[in-house]
């Protein structure tokens, strides 16, 4: 037996929706309560739903019970305050688990080299049940930003990046690619992400927004994905070294 998944993302690990018409909306995620939390980068998230209802960003199976990443609760004040990113979080229909919005600092592509992680949303998740898969909604209005996927985290040929104007809208196996943002704006960028379980409620939403996965790479300057590169090995081999004489009490 093995785990539900949706086939679109199955071929390439991520899909594109339609782009949301987002200066429609309030921005709401400025009226939000953040808490400090870092994830790839100088970060801040705003929990929309979480294990147990209270403004926690951290994983489920932290919690007693431990769980995997379903059946959020949602959290009224922040819920108050943000209907419209909750409406869009809940329209798939899919089963939600935790639903936040991160705020990110400024960054370099450096940076983002060296933040690449994968997730680990099924942890405790049974077989025979749906894949928990994210959707990446991006709320400011971030251009020349990119989420940048790879299947192999340092190998540069499997990389993808999804430009983020406002309105992107994509959803991707995290636990299959290593992913973190470029984001080399001036001021923060704001996102909504959503942990959703797949299966047909999820399908019927992607062929809603025609979703696709026919991406092409904006090319990057060689000599900065050559600096970039470059820097990521620097950056690991000071952490490895500074971990190694931690190792040995010097």
């Amino acid at each position: 037996m093995s785990h539900i998944t949706s086939a679109i993302l199955d071929e390439r690990g991520f899909v594109v929706l339609d782009r949301y018409e987002q200066s429609k909306d309030p921005k709401e995620w400025l009226d939000l309560e953040y808490v400090d939390w870092k994830s790839s980068g100088d970060t801040r998230f705003a929990p929309l739903a979480s294990a147990a209802g209270e403004i926690d960003a951290n994983g489920f199976w932290n919690h007693r019970p431990p769980r995997t990443d379903k059946d959020g609760v949602w959290i009224e004040s922040q819920v108050a305050k943000a209907p419209n990113l909750v409406r869009r979080a809940k329209e798939p229909g899919a089963n939600v688990g935790r639903c936040r919005v991160i705020e990110l600092q400024p960054s370099s592509y450096a940076d983002a080299l060296y933040n690449l992680h994968q997730d680990d949303n099924n942890r405790l998740n049974p077989d025979g049940t749906g894949w928990i898969v994210r959707g990446y909604y991006n709320l400011s209005d971030d251009p020349d930003s990119f989420m940048v996927l790879r299947e192999e985290r340092y190998d540069p040929t499997t990389e993808v990046r999804i430009p983020l104007p406002a309105g992107t809208q994509v959803i991707i196996d995290t636990q299959r690619f290593w992913h973190a943002t470029w984001h080399p704006g001036t001021a923060p960028r704001y996102s909504l992400i959503t942990s959703w379980e797949s299966g047909p409620a999820l399908d019927a939403y992607i062929e809603k927004y025609h979703g696709h996965t026919t991406h092409v790479n904006t090319p990057l300057e060689p000599d900065l994905a050559e600096k970039a590169q470059a820097t990521l090995q620097r950056r690991l081999a000071e952490r490895a070294e500074a971990l190694a004489e931690k190792r040995s009490g010097r």
